[in-house]
Formats: structure tokens, C-alpha cells, sequence
């Protein structure tokens, strides 16, 4: 049985492979893997070392985290347990094996995890001090800018929010931002997801220029952000027997999903990675899929597939959607 540090280094030395089975979004540019954040959007703030003495060694410049290989494993698949990122690796890397329970002290160990409930409380700080209402702000400019006009949905989703000055760790300065509430199977916040927004040169609200003008911050693992509740109305505890639920990669394209079918409840699940592990209620039955238009055989078409394998063996019915033009559905609402 390997322990973490043989695991580390047995993941070190498949970096590469590593990164684009559980952040197919990342980019290689020559020694490093890079990526938005360990929430897997697109972007260049966080580096993973593929190579060398360094493999498997990483840092996310906005967040100020860094660990070995089985760390990013904790981070990116396994919500921060430990435990379970062993697990994961062994299965991985060929070794799966059942796990022995966890001695007491173990449990105690898991479920004190300070690191993960101080960004948790951070993103709760975060949401809370946001202002409720977009109407009228840079983030509702914004959306505006990208063809979504949330006044034709009848209100505001009201998991958005708007923050005049957030902090942001890459560039070290405040920029405006939507922010948005990522909320576990229970309804509990447990993070945000952020997108800082600057004007361009015509003084139009559009990303901050910024390597990852999105990223994520508390525990995204098995979170949605619950943007429209569908024909229902109800919460999503409380959906219908037999709904039907579309979830999404990004906030634009499932905002574009609700515009143009608002009788679907439609949930963001913040990045593709995390898309197979959203946590839903049994009265779920049927899962659409809105699947951008990533390139066929790359790590993308390869973690889409994983994610589908994943919630069809949760018994659903699911099914693959995708625009007829651009990338995805945001660009097919803009035309």
C-alpha cells in the first residue's frame, strides 16, 4: 500500500497526464501546466511543474496555495480531504484498494480541516458584504455586454450579487466584481465564484485584464450555483419528482440557457471538472448537460465524458447539449 509521500511522487512522475485528467482547461507552456485556479477555469494565475526535480509541485498566484501533486489531487477532485485524495490516487495510478475506516483521531483530524473553513468563512464574508441588487452596475453592464438582459427573466437570480472592490491576489489591487454563491446539496454557502470586471477602451464593462479575471474561492466540490429554479419555482430541495435540471460550466452560458428556456432549472457548476460531482436530490431524474464546444479528443472531450459517465451511474437519465455556433451557448445567444 502506498502511503502520501510515495503517492506524491508516483503522481509527480505522470504530471503531465496528471494535469490534463483533472484540469483538462489548463494550457502546457514548456515546464508548467497552466491554469485558472484549482477550481480548473481557464487562465495562467496558477502553475503546475511537470518536469524534474519539481514534478508535481504547484502554486496558484491569486490564492497564495501551493503543495505537491497529491495537494493538487486534495484541492481539485477531493473537496480537501486527504483521505480520499489517497483513495483516489491509488485507483489512479493503478493501486485502487478498500480503504481501512479511519481511526478516531483521523475523523477528528478530517473534520477540523482549518485551512478549508477559514477560505469558507472568507467566501461567506465575501457574498454577505456584496450588494444584492446588479441593476444598474458594472456587473449587470456587463452581462448586458454579453447579450444577458436578466430584466427578461422576471428578477434577478439571487445567487448574484455585486461587490464595488474586491481584492484580487494576482494583480494585488481591488477591481468591481460579480460574485457569485456556490451552495452545497444541503443549501449552504460554502464558496463564491468571482468575476472582476474593468472597462475597455471604448468604456465598456468587460474581464479585468487579468490572467484569471475568474476564479473561485471556499470548497466548489459537489457546489452549483443555483441560478434559475425552472417552470417550479420551488428551491431545489423541493423540486418536483421527475424534473429535469440543465447544469452548465459557466455563469454567461447557463444565464443564456434560462433566457432562452426559462421553464428549465438550470445550475452552473462553476467549472467542467466539477460537473460530474454536483450534489442533487433524488427527485432529479433527467440531467442536460450544456457542453461548450471544446476541440474532439482533448483532455476537455475527456473530462466531459468522465462527468457523464459519473451521473448517469447515479441512475439519471442525462443528456449532451451543444450550441450550433461558437463555443457555446452564450455565443449562440449573441448570435
Amino acid at each position: 500500500m502506498l502511503d502520501a509521500g510515495a503517492l506524491s511522487r508516483a503522481l509527480a512522475s505522470r504530471a503531465l497526464q496528471l494535469c490534463q485528467t483533472i484540469l483538462p482547461n489548463g494550457v502546457k507552456e514548456g515546464p508548467e501546466w497552466k491554469i485558472g485556479g484549482v477550481d480548473g477555469q481557464r487562465g495562467r494565475s496558477m502553475g503546475v511543474h511537470l518536469y524534474g526535480g519539481k514534478a508535481g509541485i504547484w502554486a496558484d498566484f491569486s490564492t497564495g496555495e501551493t503543495g505537491d501533486a497529491l495537494d493538487l489531487v486534495k484541492a481539485v477532485q477531493c473537496g480537501g480531504e486527504i483521505l480520499e485524495a489517497m483513495d483516489w490516487a491509488r485507483a489512479w495510478l493503478g493501486t485502487a484498494y478498500t480503504a481501512p475506516a479511519p481511526a478516531p483521531a483521523q475523523q477528528s483530524e478530517r473534520r477540523s480541516q482549518p485551512d478549508e473553513l477559514k477560505r469558507r468563512n472568507a467566501a461567506k464574508a465575501i457574498f454577505l458584504t456584496a450588494a444584492p441588487r446588479l441593476a444598474g452596475t458594472p456587473a449587470d453592464v456587463y452581462l448586458r455586454g454579453r447579450g444577458i438582459d436578466l430584466e427578461q427573466l422576471g428578477r434577478q437570480p439571487r445567487a448574484l450579487r455585486f461587490h464595488p472592490g474586491l481584492w484580487n491576489g494576482e494583480s494585488r489591487q481591488h477591481w468591481p466584481a460579480m460574485v457569485a454563491a456556490v451552495c452545497d446539496g444541503a443549501a449552504e454557502l460554502v464558496g463564491v465564484h468571482r468575476t472582476w470586471l474593468a472597462r475597455d477602451a471604448t468604456g465598456q464593462w468587460q474581464k479585468a485584464p487579468l490572467q484569471a479575471p475568474k476564479a473561485s474561492l471556499g470548497r466548489i466540490s459537489g457546489g452549483t450555483i443555483r441560478l434559475w429554479r425552472g417552470a417550479s419555482g420551488k428551491p431545489l430541495a423541493d423540486a418536483p419528482d421527475g424534473e429535469t435540471a440543465c447544469i452548465g460550466e459557466g455563469i454567461e452560458t447557463c444565464l443564456s440557457v434560462a433566457l432562452a428556456c426559462p421553464e428549465m432549472r438550470v445550475l452552473c457548476g462553476v467549472s467542467l471538472g466539477n460537473l460530474g460531482r454536483i450534489e442533487l436530490p433524488p427527485a432529479i431524474t433527467t440531467i442536460i448537460i450544456a457542453a461548450d464546444n471544446d476541440a474532439p479528443g482533448g483532455p476537455a472531450e475527456a473530462a466531459l465524458h468522465a462527468a457523464l459517465r459519473r451521473l448517469v451511474s447515479t441512475g439519471r437519465q442525462v443528456r449532451i447539449a451543444r450550441s450550433p455556433v461558437g463555443s457555446d451557448f452564450n455565443d449562440c445567444l449573441t448570435g
